[in-house]
């Protein structure tokens, strides 16, 4: 798309988009990003399996997730654990190290999660390697 047309609306459908895996039990699904025109933020779905949680990490960037199925706990570095309800959301503030736990032994769990910047980072806390959020997605 050249700077001067004007960018069309797109429907994404995630039936229909490659998932990736990403380790540990957890698989994403992109959605918005520049590959549809988007300019100031990228989101998509991370699946996570029976018992599954993500590594504590954080990002350069604001991030918002909402817990769209599933029994879900969000750790956030010295706060207190909160359960989530489907459709509850969270944001969280740059550089601040959290993850997200999948609280069934049976049944997945499903976030849809934003950042508000094309380039979001994830640097994981224990060892502090830092990594493109979307190179995830070309794995």
């Amino acid at each position: 798309m050249s700077e001067t047309q004007q960018p069309k609306a797109a429907v994404l459908r995630p039936s229909s988009i490659k998932s990736h895996d990403r380790g540990g039990g957890a698989s994403t699904t992109p959605l918005v990003g520049p590959s549809v025109g988007a300019k100031a933020f990228i989101n998509g779905i991370t699946t996570f399996g029976p018992g599954t949680k993500i590594p504590f990490h954080s990002h350069n960037c604001e991030e918002s997730v909402m817990l769209l199925e599933g029994e879900a706990m969000l750790d956030v570095e010295g706060q207190e654990s909160v359960r989530l309800q489907p459709l509850d959301t969270t944001w969280l503030p740059p550089n601040l190290s959290h993850r997200f736990r999948n609280l069934s032994d049976t049944q997945p769990m499903k976030i849809l999660w934003i950042y508000a910047r094309l380039d979001a980072t994830r640097t994981l806390t224990e060892t502090g390697v830092t990594n493109f959020v979307s190179a995830e997605h070309n794995k």
